[in-house]
């Protein structure tokens, strides 16, 4: 991920269009038009070698021509003059390009695809960022810039818009145009062939001209890049999001039911929900959400509390709930009655409250203020329906007015008609009060609201790729190893077995037999009533040829059970091999629901964790959750949660709640077992009996195959780098915790700036810092692990006492340092430790170069910098920085020559 040269995108000093023309109809002609009519203040540059003049603009012939320098070229040639002219811009210093022509194809389209890289390859020695080609454009509102082939100049908002298609682009600006709705920026990706959502992200969480991020999505190319610069973006501002292709078929057959159940929507909804974002599926409910969560409510629970002056109303806001995230709340006996002392005896004591068709302002305000004192709701909702005996404006004046002593209170309001409520509901938008046209719409905002509020907990868990100490790794490893040796891609149940017990998952022993007489002995072995099933590597669901047979109570029972498998086996699957059969103990536990566990693959995010309801017709059933590893506790329960299955695991009737706590975690345990063993592309537990004693795995397959990459490079989601724990000695003799930083340092970034002096802070900004906002600690506490790192020194009372990162440019060869010591803690070696250790890191990262900028009088720092090896030379684009630069493959190719000195001695 890297925001390298994008200013130059959102603010060019000056601008060419490359491929103007005066020709009407022409994309070069209608690029001109929205160029030269945006109000963009600096120059507009043409090229075009046949024409003198665009636009009464002088033209010039060639790039070469240009006089001055532009940081931003809108490009709207041929597809085969693209490299060429995307060359002839960077040696002419543009940082930025807007390709807007198509051509380049995808797929098996091999010319295309060759003239796109043919583009990059002439943009990558300039570090020049292409966007683009084949989309609609670059639109910002607050540079006024229109490269684009939009048909219109959006208003001016705080909103900014990423989609990638030009179509939808052209459709959400014409839709927000007719609306009112205004944009920061807009962005049309097209093919990403450089720049994509990941690049953007990154950028418009520190844009403060932007409140709120909406993205239109039809696929994502870089999962990790993706997903880290996106938790990144939705810890600052809400991120919302459209993703197209939600009813397309799922994943292609697999052997294990788990990899048939992992469809890829259901997966890119598990990535949107874990990265904090908000996905939602029509165009209207974009708009709406982001007026919803852009009014700054946060919620601390999922239940509603209705008021309304019509019964009917409440009870159409109480039916939209079974739709949404979300539920009803409950009105407390001392909330009913402090309102029987303000509300007509008629009044509905319960929740919808009806507050019946006569309610005044006062009757709304005094109603209103008890139950955002109730504690037995999270949010209200104010619904107003027209009556000739009072005025809903009033009413509305009354929650403004209350609402006024109360900012961010948890209150959306609809009031129901047109004539009378369009101006109403103006009056409440003019104050940011959340307000609608529908009791349905109302209720889906709050659904909206809750499961925000939801995705914004899941992405402050970082949890670390190993949680559980006790493993027998090396046995799991090596019964993989030996299936793959045989040449197999599937285990057997035995070894499936063998491998979750080695992660502590409860499992059924279960004995081989090679023939019915042996599965017989086996039997009475055991004792008690038995399973037995054909054991064959040609086969992946067994009960589908008959190869099941349960509750056996003697060996003849058994071995009639066996000749009858292999009778059935032979005339469904002739070409099935029989090896054996597997025999194990007949387990009853009437109060336990069948559930599946296990992993998939999805092209795009990598390994996923499943789990649903089980049995034989899981396909059928189809109530599963995914989730991206690694997991907590925390995770794997809202996953547990998301199925239908979860409320029958909560308890009912005589059945008492399952161990919520061995269900979660056996998915924790799957996320470690998928972190350690990379060869494992698709698991299943089903059925996973699950009741108020715990769980135990009754059957299991396992997928695998040789491994490409390293396990947890599979993840979309770098997990948390515990093992990078240390403690550090001081030179006063005190210690603290050196670790990676993690979300919830944000307030403690904040306290180590302010107890700081400020002359130091202005040493670590190179300016002057009034403020620290919350947008920079949330980017800086919020990181991507694989190409990031910032390690936090902790004292024993749990406050930051310094900290220190580095970020690596997107080819992992240079990255850039930056460190910070609390005032309070200069002088104990703190510094030149926290120094030392991210070096090491950058060292063991394979980095080739560590640089940072220091102000000339920062004397301290550029002493210790070159204590430790770093060339110091004063920055060429201002006199006061000095470049600080330490070579770590010069200093890597002398230890090797050292090295081999030392053994080539006589």
């Amino acid at each position: 991920m890297t925001t390298r040269n994008l200013d130059a995108l959102f603010h060019p000093r000056a601008i060419a269009l490359v491929g103007a023309s005066n020709r009407t109809g022409t994309v070069g002609a209608l690029v001109a038009r929205n160029l030269f009519e945006a109000g963009y203040e600096g120059p507009i540059l043409t090229v075009n070698p046949r024409e003198r003049a665009i636009r009464s603009s002088l033209n010039y012939a060639s790039v070469a021509d240009l006089p001055i320098a532009v940081d931003l070229a809108v490009v709207a040639a041929a597809p085969d003059a693209v490299p060429g002219i995307i060359a002839h811009l960077g040696e002419k210093g543009c940082r930025a390009a807007v390709v807007l022509p198509a051509g380049y194809g995808a797929g098996e389209r091999v010319e295309g695809a060759a003239a796109r890289q043919a583009m990059l390859d002439a943009a990558r020695p300039f570090l020049l960022r292409i966007i683009g080609p084949n989309g609609l454009g670059f639109i910002s509102t607050r540079t006024h810039i229109n490269a684009s082939l939009a048909h219109l100049m959006p208003a001016k908002g705080d909103v900014a818009f990423v989609s990638q298609s030009d179509a939808m682009s052209a459709a959400v600006l014409d839709w927000a145009h007719a609306r009112g709705f205004g944009f920061s920026h807009v962005v049309s990706l097209g093919d990403k062939a450089d720049v994509d959502f990941g690049d953007l992200l990154d950028y418009l969480a520190l844009d403060n001209t932007t409140r709120a991020i909406l993205l239109y999505v039809e696929s994502v190319t870089d999962a990790r890049k993706f997903m880290s610069a996106g938790r990144i973006a939705a810890r600052s501002k809400p991120v919302i999001v459209i993703k197209a292709g939600r009813s397309a078929a799922g994943a292609k057959a697999a052997l294990s039911h788990t990899g048939a159940l992992a469809g890829s929507d259901m997966v890119y909804d598990a990535a949107f929900r874990r990265a904090g974002m908000l996905r939602v599926h029509e165009l209207r409910e974009l708009f709406e959400a982001v007026t919803t969560l852009s009014a700054g409510i946060r919620l601390t629970g999922d239940r509603l509390c209705v008021i309304s002056n019509g019964g009917g109303a409440g009870v159409v806001a109480a039916d939209a709930m079974e739709g949404v995230a979300g539920r009803l709340g409950a009105v407390l006996p001392e909330t009913v009655a402090a309102l029987d002392k303000v509300l007509p005896a008629s009044w509905s004591r319960a929740n919808p409250v009806d507050i019946l068709g006569d309610a005044n302002g006062a009757r709304y305000t005094e109603v209103l203020s008890a139950l955002l004192a109730d504690k037995g709701s999270d949010a209200v909702l104010v619904l107003n329906c027209p009556t000739a005996v009072t005025d809903g404006a009033q009413a509305a004046e009354a929650v403004i007015s209350l609402l006024a002593t109360r900012p961010r209170a948890p209150v959306l309001t609809c009031w129901l008609g047109e004539a009378a409520a369009a101006p109403v509901r103006r009056r409440f938008a003019a104050r940011r009060i959340p307000t609608y046209e529908t009791p349905e719409e109302a209720v889906r905002a709050f659904g909206h609201l809750v499961s925000y509020q939801r995705n914004q907990t899941l992405l402050m868990q970082t949890p670390p790729a190993r949680i559980f100490d006790e493993r027998d790794r090396d046995k799991a490893r090596t019964v993989v190893e030996r299936v793959l040796a045989a040449g197999r891609s599937a285990l057997s149940e035995v070894e499936a077995k063998a491998v979750l017990a080695a992660y502590d998952i409860p499992v059924v022993d279960t004995r081989v037999a090679a023939t019915p007489e042996e599965a017989g002995r086996l039997a009475v072995e055991i004792g008690g009533p038995v399973v037995v099933k054909v054991l064959s590597h040609d086969l992946t669901h067994k009960s589908d040829v008959g190869g099941v047979r349960l509750d056996l109570h003697d060996r003849e029972a058994v071995e009639e059970a066996c000749r009858a498998i292999i009778a059935s086996v032979a005339s469904r699957r002739p070409e099935v091999r029989i090896e054996g059969f597997t025999v194990q103990a007949m387990v009853r536990r009437p109060n336990a629901q069948e559930l599946i566990a296990g992993i998939a693959y999805d092209a795009t995010f990598g390994p996923v964790v499943l789990f649903g309801q089980g049995g034989t017709a899981v396909e059928v059933i189809g109530d599963r959750a995914v989730a991206l590893p690694p997991l907590n506790g925390v995770l794997a329960r809202e996953m547990i949660e998301r199925t239908r299955v979860s409320r029958l695991l909560a308890g009912y009737r005589d059945h008492p709640p399952a161990d919520m706590d061995a269900i979660a975690g056996t998915l924790v345990k799957i996320a470690e077992l998928l972190a350690d063993l990379p060869q494992i592309a698709e698991l299943d537990i089903n059925p996973l009996l699950a009741d108020e004693n715990g769980v135990i795995a009754l059957d299991a397959r396992i997928v695998v195959h040789e491994a490409r990459v390293e396990g947890t490079r599979r993840f979309a989601i770098k997990p948390y780098p515990s093992g990078q724990e240390a403690e550090l000695l001081l030179t006063d003799g005190s210690t603290v915790l050196l670790r990676p930083i993690r979300p919830e340092d944000e307030p403690g970034l904040v306290d180590v700036v302010h107890r700081s002096d400020p002359q130091d802070v202005r040493m670590r900004f190179l300016g002057s810092v009034k403020d620290f906002p919350h947008l920079m600690a949330a980017r800086l506490s919020q990181i991507d692990y694989d190409r990031e790192m910032a390690f936090v020194a902790v004292e024993p009372n749990g406050d930051i006492c310094g900290v220190v990162r580095i970020i690596a440019d997107p080819d992992n060869e240079a990255a850039e340092y930056a460190i910070m010591v609390r005032s309070d803690m200069k002088g104990k070696g703190l510094g030149f430790r926290l120094m030392t250790e991210i070096l090491n890191h950058a060292r063991k990262r394979g980095l080739s170069q560590v640089f940072g900028d220091v102000l000339r009088e920062n004397g301290p720092m550029l002493r210790l910098d070159e204590e430790l090896g770093f060339k110091v030379s004063t920055s060429a684009d201002d006199p006061a920085v000095m470049r600080v630069v330490l070579d770590l493959k010069a200093e890597a190719q002398g230890h090797d020559g050292h090295a081999a000195a030392a053994t080539a001695g006589p």
